[in-house]
């Protein structure tokens, strides 16, 4: 059959893809309306598909908004987890990974939209973040606490409290990626994550690191 350049009507696609486009629909109205403007007849007639087919793989939008973090973010939770407790690499390598394989995905303007739109939303809809700190602020704070205490036994790292040094590698990062896509400062630095890292990590690990002999600690 001939190719005409023409994609395919979204209801003649396949079911399992179906989920995949309301998501996408989703996310694109939740970060361009917000989450209480989005109607689930709006994301229907965004993913070309009847309102009842939306209710056919979610129950409500709070469920949506569960199954994109699941999709975009919990599986990078997951992985920093597996991470923190079976690598035996150096301590501040295995942060420097961590980093930028977050800053990396932070980077994706579709990523950064789920914890925007948490902050925007959080006062009325709490259940949103709830559901984000439960799949991805906890997860990702247990397994860097788990990474500097690692550290600190091995003695890379001098003793710090583990739970406040997270704050210091967590904020400084998040602030990064919503200054360059909410405010638009130093914009094209934050679709290019490399250098961000670079610094953050060079001041991160100064403050960290075990002092050498003969260093004040």
């Amino acid at each position: 059959m001939m190719d005409t350049g023409q994609s395919e009507p979204k209801w003649r696609r396949r079911a399992e893809d179906r989920p995949d486009e309301v998501l996408d629909a989703s996310l694109k109205l939740f970060a361009q309306n917000g989450f209480a403007a989005t109607k689930v007849e709006d994301i229907a007639t965004e993913a070309g598909i009847s309102k009842g087919a939306v209710y056919r793989y979610f129950s409500s939008k709070e469920e949506i908004f569960e199954s994109l973090v699941k999709r975009a973010i919990a599986p990078i939770a997951e992985r920093t987890e597996d991470l923190a407790r079976t690598s035996h690499e150096d301590s501040a390598v295995l942060l420097k990974a961590v980093l930028t394989v977050a800053a990396t995905k932070l980077s994706d303007p579709d990523t950064l939209a789920l914890p925007r739109i948490v902050l925007q939303e959080a006062s009325r809809f709490p259940e949103l973040a709830q559901t984000y700190r439960r799949q991805v602020i906890d997860r990702a704070i247990g397994a860097l606490e788990l990474i500097i205490e690692k550290g600190i036994a091995r003695g890379d790292f001098r003793p710090v409290n583990a739970r406040l040094a997270v704050r210091n590698v967590i904020g400084p990062l998040l602030a990064h990626f919503l200054l360059g896509q909410t405010f638009g400062i130093d914009r094209e630095a934050s679709a290019s994550p490399h250098s961000f890292i670079e610094s953050h990590y060079d001041i991160l690990m100064r403050g960290l690191m075990k002092p050498e002999t003969g260093e004040p600690q």
